[in-house]
């Protein structure tokens, strides 16, 4: 039973990554209000959305496996409070620390309309902080974290959201409101 919670806790964390790197990706494209391919702005956001809901469950999952794996010895404290693991604190507490991030944003994001779109997008601005401190941690504390596959899946993954992050700061980046006012989508 443990080499199954072992596996499956891997598994969730590395499908939680892929989709969190897919989010990240999608939202920086519904920022921009661009369409994608044949699908309108609004099927991008409810995608962004959908999308990051699935990432947040394979999260869940990956971390409630592992609080169930004898082997990884997790505790609740260590799963709230950063770099106070027994085993690679330094690693497992970036872990923490991004499942703290994601935390903020769901919470924000359930509470978007007492808190103000404001609030809001303030907080939604730490998914940049989670990605990069969520693959290090996996880099650093997963079990195929230094695996050939494992880190040319990461270089892919840095590569498409650096890029991407790169266009976001760009003079070409046009915002969805700003596209509208002028016309240009």
């Amino acid at each position: 039973m443990d080499e199954a919670m072992w596996a499956f806790g891997r598994v969730s964390g590395f499908i939680s990554l892929i989709l969190f790197t897919g989010s990240v990706l999608l939202g920086i494209l519904t920022r921009s209000g661009r369409p994608l391919l044949v699908l309108p702005r609004f099927s991008i956001t409810l995608l962004h959305r959908n999308i990051s809901v699935l990432a947040t469950v394979f999260l869940g999952l990956h971390v409630g496996s592992l609080l169930l794996d004898s082997y990884a010895r997790l505790n609740v404290v260590d799963v709230l409070v950063p770099f106070l693991g027994s085993y690679r604190p330094f690693w497992q507490g970036l872990g923490t620390a991004a499942l703290d991030l994601v935390l903020a944003i769901v919470v924000t994001g359930l509470l978007r309309q007492r808190i103000g779109q404001r609030t809001f997008r303030a907080v939604h601005w730490l998914s940049y902080a989670m990605w990069p401190v969520a693959l290090a941690h996996a880099i650093g504390n997963g079990t195929d974290g230094t695996s050939k596959w494992f880190l040319a899946l990461a270089a892919v993954s840095v590569l498409a959201v650096g890029g991407a992050v790169l266009w976001r700061a760009s003079s070409g980046f046009l915002e969805t409101s700003k596209a509208r006012q002028g016309g240009l989508l």
